[in-house]
């Protein structure tokens, strides 16, 4: 995709009070007896359980590298797969190792992306060699802020920087810049399908076979769509959250969450419905549930959106557009929403109905929508 190199070229805007913050760093490999395992770390008392095969996707085996987003507890981390064949019956002809690190934001992470390739053929090389490893978490080093302070399980460290703490700040990684025009052009028209599920803070949930480092950014972008930059806006509302790469250790994690964006290589996540509300495979975007099933049908004002879509602007400008509108008519007297309100907000009055009753739920905003039933103009 060659998003990293577009976004560092872009140099995305960076919190001045952001700094690096690595709070572990990790080896794992695959034994063909015990199957994945953390082989080496720092520091060595860390909890990192589960991590060794959040760094390690099902499936990884049938392919040569790979990178991958995930998170853990509230941490999130990046990891660089490889897969090198050796003449070893003990290692049944084939190396696999995952070099990786934690940080308490993954706006940063993907600094590290080239390091972490260059670890990983070095593990698979000279395996049990960490000098370089050593000194890079020396280097890094954070510490994790404890319990008592601004930290708590509602409010996720460093979530976004807080410089721009709207409701909806325009979220920083590492590669979007690059990675929204490659998204628009994979869903094509469907990007406005799962564009109002994003803006109603639904859990979403992308399928994938590896490699899984791609649909780590298609879990990013889906995010964004759901950007907006002005304040005061929904308190109430859950957050946008990209938890990246999951796998059936996170089942628990999942069934308490109400919103989330997540991608998986495992096929049995589709028979757990109860863990998502969307599920997309591929381009195949669908629900399981009758009162979104609405949403799925592309109207007229999609159509016309999708000719004038550009850039990944486009979305929060829409997004403040339809708030800005909502907002003005939820101050009025009359508080009335109109058909011409919603073609002034870029909307279908008939296609996007249920889509904007959804949306006044979500955000509690206070307006009576009188747009005629199509059955009785």
């Amino acid at each position: 995709w060659g998003c990293e190199e577009e976004a560092e070229a872009a140099g995305p805007p960076r919190a001045e009070a952001e700094e690096d913050q690595i709070v572990a760093v990790f080896v794992v490999t695959f034994d063909p007896r015990t199957g994945n395992m953390v082989e080496w770390c720092l520091p060595q008392d860390i909890d990192l359980e589960g991590v060794e095969f959040k760094s390690m996707a099902s499936g990884s085996h049938k392919i040569q590298s790979d990178f991958i987003y995930f998170r853990k507890g509230l941490c999130f981390g990046l990891a660089c797969f490889a897969n090198m064949p050796v003449e070893s019956e003990l290692e049944r002809g084939a190396r696999m190792k995952s070099v990786g690190i934690l940080s308490p934001s993954y706006t940063l992470l993907y600094r590290y992306m080239h390091f972490l390739e260059n670890q990983v053929r070095h593990q698979l090389e000279m395996p049990g060699h960490y000098s370089h490893l050593e000194a890079f978490y020396d280097d890094k080093k954070g510490v994790l802020p404890d319990s008592k302070g601004t930290t708590t399980s509602q409010q996720p460290v460093h979530w976004l920087p807080s410089i721009h703490r709207y409701m909806y700040p325009e979220m920083k990684i590492t590669h979007p810049a690059g990675c929204m025009s490659q998204f628009i052009k994979f869903f094509g028209e469907q990007i406005l399908v799962l564009w109002k599920f994003a803006l109603l803070r639904k859990r979403i949930l992308i399928f994938s076979p590896p490699p899984v480092g791609v649909v780590c950014y298609r879990v990013y972008c889906c995010c964004c769509l759901a950007n907006v930059s002005l304040p005061g806006l929904g308190g109430t509302v859950p957050e946008s959250k990209p938890f990246f790469y999951v796998n059936v250790a996170d089942i628990e994690m999942l069934e308490t969450e109400v919103s989330y964006v997540a991608c998986t290589t495992e096929k049995i996540f589709e028979q757990k419905r109860d863990l998502y509300d969307v599920y997309v495979d591929n381009q195949n975007v669908k629900t399981h549930h009758e009162h979104l099933q609405p949403l799925l049908k592309i109207n007229s004002a999609d159509k016309e959106k999708y000719r004038r879509l550009n850039d990944q602007r486009f979305f929060m400008e829409q997004n403040n557009r339809i708030f800005q509108t909502l907002m003005e008519v939820s101050a009025s007297q009359d508080k009335t929403l109109t058909a011409d309100h919603a073609r002034g907000m870029g909307l279908d009055p008939q296609g996007d109905r249920s889509f904007l009753m959804d949306l006044l739920e979500v955000y509690g905003i206070d307006v009576m929508l009188v747009i005629d039933n199509p059955c009785c103009t």
